[in-house]
């Protein structure tokens, strides 16, 4: 199909229509697709453990402050939407206001990190559907099958086969899908909440420990190192909201609905957040032993470990609400490359085939493929070669997200210079909201770089003498310059800025 761009009639005269089947998303439908994309069930239970090491009580503070940047940033992002609505969102903002090349590494920055989260949701969706069917058949030995690495290989990817089947069929099929899986787990995750809080109540709790102000206090964290490492998993655990935008050419009213969509969907986010830490904490305390949060060996999956206390037979809820919110994250996920390799494709920073669309379902055809390929392949070589290259790849992902977040930040703040100052809107949520938000990113990006160097960082991996957390992350980002050089042979007349 062709990719010659039909003249959208918007701000911006050289944006252009990619085929995307227009107004197949409203408000609701949109933040629904974004909190699914975040995954709380999935993201909280294996978040809270490491963060609670990290800086114990005060976990609820460092939840807010990683709220801060990300709704700093959201605002800016909802200003270029309105200006600008294009399913590219980071590469089409940032090559608009820095030229093709910061663009195209931005562009990047998004596709490296939800290929990579792709394949970690996938693994995790496979561990839980083994361990539900251990419930179910009260059979424990049943959770060891996903141990097997030919089995699990092969269960990892047939739930990508599965998630990029309902993507490809478009915006329609996937907002049916996420209705069903997102509000199953939200109604566990507040079952949770509120038998863990009964618990407290009743003097049957594991460590009973009473909510106090100095949880919300960042300062009272121990040390910077320690505060810094909270922040960053914390900004990991509100990642995916951005989806929201990619959505914005199949939206009702594409120049507002996306971004009030990503406003609303991260503060829906910080109220469950902050509702089952508090209920977390109070239930288990931050103990090292035990069912105590602080405990190493409950870090891997908090709620594998604190359902059963806290729900007792309907544990098994539980399990069902943290395996629909990985494979619901695992589908929704795909929104995102596929958008962004599509408006690639569609603008020639990549080959033009990456910007066809489906006749029947109006979906990124190719670049839905593409991007279930990238993951299966990326998972089956980290799995293979090294288990603890996946997980240290996870997390090097607080890298990647701070980097792209960061530039499309700063491209609002420099996109929108020449009006910045000409009222008080404009000078906060054109200016300050996304300066801040993007400075305190690409601090964060350089910070955990800096602490990544150490071997002892993530898994304790090294190469060299250098931790595989830092080896790999940057290693993703430089191969991103690589491919870009490429692609700057094959395809200069995008980075000519004779395209976009």
């Amino acid at each position: 199909m062709s990719t010659a761009p039909k003249t959208v009639q918007s701000k911006e005269p050289t944006l252009s229509e990619k085929g995307l089947k227009a107004g197949s998303v409203g408000l609701i439908g949109a933040v629904v697709i974004g909190v699914s994309c975040i995954a709380p069930a999935y993201t909280l239970t294996a978040a809270l453990g490491p963060t609670v090491s990290e800086v114990g009580v005060h976990l609820p503070a460092i939840f807010l402050v990683g709220f801060i940047p990300m709704l700093l940033v959201a605002l800016g992002y909802r200003e270029l939407n309105n200006a600008m609505p294009d399913a590219g969102t980071s590469f089409t903002w940032a090559t608009r206001a820095f030229g093709p090349w910061i663009g195209w590494m931005g562009g990047w920055g998004l596709i490296a990190a939800t290929i990579i989260v792709l394949s970690n949701l996938a693994a995790v969706a496979v561990d839980f559907f083994y361990l539900m069917l251990g419930q179910i058949f009260s059979n424990p030995s049943f959770a060891d099958l996903s141990k097997i690495l030919p089995l699990n290989i092969a269960t990892t990817l047939v739930f990508i086969a599965g998630a990029c089947w309902i993507s490809y069929r478009g915006m329609e099929t996937t907002k049916g899908v996420q209705y069903v899986l997102v509000a199953f787990q939200l109604l566990v995750l507040g079952w949770f909440a509120v038998s863990a809080f009964a618990h407290v109540a009743n003097g049957t709790a594991f460590d009973a420990t009473a909510i106090s102000p100095d949880w919300f206090n960042p300062f009272a964290v121990d040390s910077f190192s320690s505060f810094a490492a909270g922040v960053s998993l914390s900004i990991f655990i509100y990642w995916g909201w951005d989806v929201t935008l990619t959505m914005n050419e199949e939206t009702k009213d594409p120049e507002k609905t996306p971004g009030r969509a990503a406003t609303i969907t991260v503060l829906v986010i910080v109220i469950i957040y902050m509702t089952v830490a508090l209920a977390t904490l109070s239930f288990a305390g931050v103990g090292e032993t035990g069912l105590g949060a602080g405990n190493p060996e409950n870090q891997s999956s908090i709620f594998a470990v604190l359902a059963g206390p806290v729900m007792g037979p309907f544990a098994i809820l539980m399990s069902l609400a943290i395996l629909s919110s990985s494979a619901a994250s695992l589908q929704s996920t795909f929104v995102s490359p596929a958008r962004t390799m599509l408006a690639m494709g569609h603008y020639r920073a990549i080959s033009p085939r990456f910007g066809r669309i489906s006749p029947t379902f109006k979906s990124p055809s190719f670049a839905t493929i593409a991007a279930a390929i990238a993951a299966a392949a990326f998972y089956v070589i980290t799995r293979t070669v090294s288990e603890n290259a996946l997980w240290d790849t996870i997390t090097a992902l607080g890298m990647m997200i701070c980097f792209y977040y960061g530039i499309t930040a700063l491209a609002c703040v420099w996109f929108f210079r020449a009006s910045a100052f000409s009222g008080i809107r404009a000078f906060f949520f054109k200016f300050l909201a996304p300066l801040l938000g993007g400075v305190i990113l690409l601090v964060m990006f350089v910070k955990t770089a800096m602490d990544s160097m150490d071997p002892e960082y993530g898994s304790g991996s090294s190469v060299g003498g250098v931790g595989l957390v830092f080896v790999l992350g940057m290693g993703v980002i430089l191969l991103g310059v690589v491919v870009m050089l490429v692609m700057y042979r094959l395809r200069p007349e995008f980075f000519k800025g004779k395209v976009l």
